[in-house]
């Protein structure tokens, strides 16, 4: 049996990215609140990609339900966080906020492959943590100079991880995919919503087509 809305725990988003709210807004999944976390996301010294992206989801969380706590109506609500890497092999590519970080991370990129990591964290109202680190392997094709130039000029790139969106027209420069896509835009539906699930939260509940 379904829960109602009254009945279900609340859940918390520490992010404010519009990409992971439509993800979960995909799949019938409405947080009762928005909570970014605003952290320090450096890698430590020599920390791999998985390691940073499990250590900054959690940190996330962290941050979140400390927060959270503060306000009676959110105070029990479940917190989810997320991250995400990528990575060409040990080395972790930026978020790039200027357009010759961007145009690195392309050239870098350009007919090779690469891993992007998500990292996703629940909490509970007691503080118990759930994690995961979701691992996609992709390839791009090789990347012409006016191709770089176009997608540069685009905007897409700005503040993505690696340097670009898949979901957007970085989507035609991927020839191979191996492992979750939406991971790859930002959250891991699949396990994000056995998280959720393993929590009592009631992913289904806005499935049902009304009567």
């Amino acid at each position: 049996m379904l829960k109602s809305a009254s009945e279900r725990p609340g859940l918390v988003l520490a992010s404010a990215s519009a990409r992971r709210l439509q993800l979960l807004g995909q799949v019938g999944i409405e947080p009762d609140k928005l909570l970014p976390a605003e952290i320090d996301e450096t890698p430590q010294r020599n920390e791999l990609p998985r390691a940073l992206v499990k250590r900054l989801a959690l940190t996330k969380a962290r941050t979140a339900r400390h927060n959270a706590q503060r306000d009676p109506a959110i105070a029990n609500a479940l917190v989810l966080a997320a991250d995400t890497v990528v990575a060409v092999g040990r080395r972790i590519l930026p978020n790039p906020e200027f357009t010759d970080e961007a145009a690195a991370c392309l050239r870098l990129l350009s007919g090779r492959g690469h891993r992007v990591y998500g990292g996703i964290c629940l909490m509970t109202p007691r503080g118990g943590t759930r994690t995961r680190v979701v691992e996609t392997r992709l390839r791009f094709k090789r990347l012409s100079r006016e191709e770089i130039e176009a997608y540069l000029a685009s905007g897409e790139w700005e503040g993505k991880a690696g340097g670009y969106a898949i979901q957007g027209r970085a989507g035609g420069f991927v020839t191979k995919l191996v492992g979750s896509y939406t991971n790859v835009v930002g959250l891991s539906l699949n396990e994000t919503m056995a998280l959720l699930s393993g929590e009592g939260y009631p992913v289904y509940e806005r499935w049902a087509i009304p009567a």
